[in-house]
């Protein structure tokens, strides 16, 4: 465009989309800002887009409130819209003043909507030779685009002219208007032909040219739609003009009147001293120390050009030539952290092949590499043997320092290329994880969840790219020009990244060190695990699977039989006929229909009374370790390796903890037999054995240290038996007295507590009198004060701080801690008294790994470490090498963490993980 240009946004749409994208961000006062924050944001995405061209006019158009003219055309126009949330209704006039404040002229008219306000300024600054671009996420306003009028969505960076409002929908703009009126719009409540939806649409407009074709050949189309469009026919003329934009309308300004004003920057800082948005307001607050108020307001600033959010200007570049590849290629050399991402043909990382690979220098410099695009018409490509060739050296470099988001996945894919990814210094999804995991209004680390939160971008969406479910493309289908500027997009977004979330890791000691010398090393370990596997015994699993589908056989045949009839077990339907109605047992609870519940709570309850829901709870058991494991563990080993690998995500749980994944290893059950007997088909390799290095009772032992319970640090360094010593105190006989289930409740009480059980709690467990529970619960307490001292010290620190942390400084978020919710509340407060020794624990077992990862490296051994599982890990060693590592490794693992306690660590040697378990 080389006009002047009118730039228009859709404030409406703006609003809504910043308020569900956005978190549940709130001020000190409690006071919503999440909206406030995307609105400002996006229109500094836009600002940047633009800087630097001839916008000479500018407006936000936000709909007026009351009802429209179409309500009085059409009475159920919008009718089955909520009415606006509170927390959004909230944020409606400090956006409208942050706007104002930014210098964007703002419009809103009484009795019409925000579409035609822009309709009618998009023609008029049409018609005076003006170009113009509607910024929206609206498809309805695809009607307005002429040469002279296109559209642009902050969100998906699409940019929509007449060709590509055709690629789009099918049909051109001005057959908008009548393919909206045949698929209707189920937001606005404007009917449309049943059944008739986008293909049949753009079908009929492609055959009979227009909607009156269409409505003169209703007789001629056959079918159930047939009969639908004619069933349609006396509303489709109302419809039409329901969808279709004012382009008429008499409004209090001009397009060629709504010139930019300059910032206001006293209304910003009082507005982002409100709202607690601090960097704006250091932001602005500095710009404010070097302009005297009087230049601020005399200055004729344009927004556009000097706008207070206004990001750095892009330069991606797209590689297809030897010469740009060789300027790359000398650029990240040079440059001292380069951010790196690959675009793939598949999520499973060991099945992704390179499609494309991206590079970022510094923030707006960003390369895609294409390399396996391969649609009809693809340009020419470099080779891309040769081009990794050429890359290897640095892609292996320890000293070329790289960060990338989730380089885990990316190390695999370069593996299966036979690159050994070396210098991963950073990753942006781990810094967000140690940052901000579990904090309030935080629900993710993906890059573009990372890029709205932190940076205030809307990224391009995978699935604008690539598209959604049957007809979702790979990536290697996807236009390299959108392709280039997508794959540029992520390498840059993660420098941007670092240099907003590493500086306040930084800032604080213990985030630092979980940062630097837990998470970063252990991402390294994790994908080495995951690349060595497992070997199973798919021989021995498929014996369990016959003996558990023989049991669940008979399980079958005796619940039919204290049934009395034959039913479905696993139908909910008829199962709560057959206890509730027929057996008449009691109802526990009802689901939110109003039906009696028969999930495995109920059953479980039930179970202590009757032998049915005993047989049930023990059928469903059965067959989830058949459908999980003895059944689907055969069929996901690797063909190439023959080994099955799992995988471990990181940032997943607040505490710290590990998850494992396709398949998961860490919830195979081991308090029943045939749990055990699943752990029996995970085996060592010919001539090794595996070995389980297991810490014992560390939960404990952390809260020991934490407490500083003089009785309780003394029995773990005696080596007391810590159960049994309890047990003695609580019922008043002395250590050797104690009988087993004396011993047995003891231990339900040590673990129970440190997990913030209740007296009620533990009286339901041990299936005691309430005041009995209560009494042993005091004489806990009076044994070991410490104890009670630490709970109520860090109850008290995480009302204050929102927070609690782990003996490395690892901080575990309480959102709901201060809740209004009762529940809520207590649930928060018996998290934070648990959480520290959880969070510990999985830091500990973090260390574990690193250090026995640097001793195997460092004497060269061949022991692997295969997968770890709560406070275990599990080794494959040589039998050559099992007499030292046995040796070796409990006082490895125990000198760890310098706690106030000796940790120890039980290792066990087997054939296979149960042996050694």
């Amino acid at each position: 465009m080389t006009k002047p240009i009118l730039l228009l946004v859709d404030g409406s749409s703006y609003l809504y989309r910043a308020f569900h994208a956005m978190p549940d961000l709130r001020n000190s006062q409690n006071e919503p800002t999440g909206a406030i924050y995307g609105v400002l944001n996006m229109l500094r995405r836009l600002d940047g887009d633009f800087k630097g061209q001839n916008v000479a006019y500018k407006a936000c158009v936000f709909d007026a409130k009351g009802k429209t003219f179409r309500d009085d055309w059409y009475p159920e126009y919008k009718a089955n819209r909520p009415s606006m949330p509170d927390d959004l209704a909230a944020q409606i006039a400090p956006i409208h003043a942050g706007v104002a404040a930014l210098g964007w002229p703002i419009l809103m008219v009484d009795g019409v909507e925000a579409d035609d306000v822009i309709g009618t300024l998009a023609c008029q600054a049409a018609a005076e030779g003006l170009d113009v671009v509607v910024s929206t996420g609206d498809k309805d306003l695809a009607q307005l685009v002429t040469p002279q009028v296109r559209l642009v969505n902050t969100m998906s960076n699409e940019t929509l002219d007449e060709a590509g409002v055709l690629a789009k929908f099918g049909v051109p703009p001005q057959r908008i208007v009548d393919y909206l009126t045949l698929i209707g719009d189920a937001v606005d409540n404007v009917p449309g032909v049943n059944k008739v939806g986008p293909k049949t649409a753009v079908k009929w407009l492609a055959q009979y040219g227009s909607l009156d074709g269409i409505i003169a050949a209703a007789g001629d189309i056959g079918g159930v739609v047939g009969e639908n469009l004619r069933t349609a026919l006396d509303f489709l003329p109302l419809g039409r003009r329901l969808v279709t934009v004012r382009c008429d309308l008499d409004l209090p300004q001009r397009a060629t009147e709504l010139i930019p004003r300059p910032t206001d920057r006293e209304q910003l800082v009082e507005l982002f001293t409100r709202y607690e948005m601090k960097s704006w307001l250091k932001e602005v607050s500095e710009q404010n120390k070097a302009t005297t108020p009087a230049t601020a307001i005399a200055a004729p600033v344009s927004p556009v050009s000097d706008s207070l959010f206004a990001p750095a200007p892009r330069h991606y570049t797209t590689i297809l030539d030897w010469p740009t590849f060789d300027t790359w290629l000398d650029r990240i050399e040079k440059t001292p952290l380069v951010a790196l991402d690959t675009e793939t043909t598949s999520l499973d990382p060991f099945a992704a092949r390179l499609v494309g690979i991206s590079f970022a220098t510094r923030e707006g410099e960003a390369a895609y590499l294409p390399l396996a695009h391969d649609y009809p018409g693809a340009p020419q490509q470099l080779p891309l043997d040769a081009v990794l060739a050429r890359l290897k050296p640095w892609l292996e470099s320890p000293r070329h320092a790289k960060i990338g988001q989730h380089l885990k996945y990316d190390q695999h894919v370069f593996a299966n290329h036979g690159i050994a990814l070396a210098g991963v210094v950073h990753d942006t999804l781990l810094q967000s994880y140690v940052l901000e995991a579990g904090r309030s209004g935080v629900r993710g680390h993906d890059l573009g969840q990372l890029a709205l939160r932190h940076l205030g971008l809307a990224t391009i969406a995978y699935e604008d790219l690539c598209g959604k479910g049957v007809h979702q493309i790979g990536f290697n289908q996807v236009a390299i020009e959108q392709a280039g500027e997508y794959g540029a997009e992520d390498a840059d977004l993660c420098l941007q990244l670092h240099a907003r979330l590493f500086p306040q890791i930084a800032a604080e000691t213990g985030l630092k060190r979980i940062y630097e010398t837990i998470e970063i090393p252990v991402r390294d370990i994790l994908y080495r695990m995951e690349r060595t596997g497992i070997l199973i015994d798919s021989t021995l699993l498929a014996r369990q699977s016959d003996e558990l589908g023989k049991r669940l056989l008979e399980i079958e045949g005796q619940a039919h039989e204290l049934a009395g009839q034959p039913f479905n077990i696993n139908s909910p339907k008829q199962l709560a006929e057959i206890l509730f109605d027929k057996l008449g047992l009691p109802v526990k609870k009802k689901t939110p229909s109003g039906t009696p519940s028969t999930d495995e709570e109920v059953l479980s309850e039930l179970a202590l009374d009757y032998p049915l829901p005993k047989l049930l709870l023990e059928s469903r058991q059965l067959a989830k370790l058949k459908g999980t494991y003895t059944d689907k563990l055969p069929r996901m080993v690797n063909a190439q390796t023959g080994r099955v690998h799992t995988s471990y995500a990181q940032a997943v749980a607040v505490t710290g903890r590990l998850a494992s994944s396709d398949p998961n290893l860490q919830n195979i059950p081991v308090r029943t037999s045939e749990g055990r007997r699943i752990r029996a088909a995970f085996i060592a390799a010919p001539g090794c054995h595996i070995v389980s290095a297991d810490y014992s009772q560390i939960e404990l032992r952390i809260m020991a240290h934490l407490s500083q319970d003089a009785r309780l640090i003394e029995a773990f360094a005696s080596g007391e038996d810590v159960h049994r010593a309890t047990a003695a105190e609580i019922f008043g006989v002395t250590p050797i007295e104690v009988g087993a289930d004396q011993r047995r409740v003891a231990k339900v009480i040590n673990f129970g507590l440190i997990y913030g059980m209740s007296a009620f709690g533990l009286a339901r467990q041990l299936d005691l009198e309430r005041s009995a529970a209560q009494s042993y619960i005091e004489r806990y307490f009076a044994r070991y004060p410490g104890v009670a001292r630490y709970m109520e010290r860090t109850r008290n620190e995480a009302k204050m701080q929102g927070y609690v942390e782990t003996v490395f400084g690892r901080r575990l978020w309480l959102p709901d801690i201060t809740a209004a919710q009762v529940g809520r509340r207590q649930g928060a407060e018996r998290a934070a008294i648990n959480a520290p020794m959880q969070g510990t624990a999985a830091d500990l077992i973090k260390l574990a790994m690193i250090a026995v990862q640097d001793w195997i490296d460092r004497e060269s051994l061949q022991t692997r470490q295969i997968l770890q599982v709560h406070d275990e890990i599990v080794l494959e060693v040589p039998d050559r090498e099992l007499a030292r590592v046995r040796e070796e490794l409990p006082p490895l693992m125990t000198r760890l963490g310098g706690l106030g306690v000796p940790l120890a660590v039980e290792v066990g040697v087997g054939a296979n993980w149960d042996e050694a378990h």
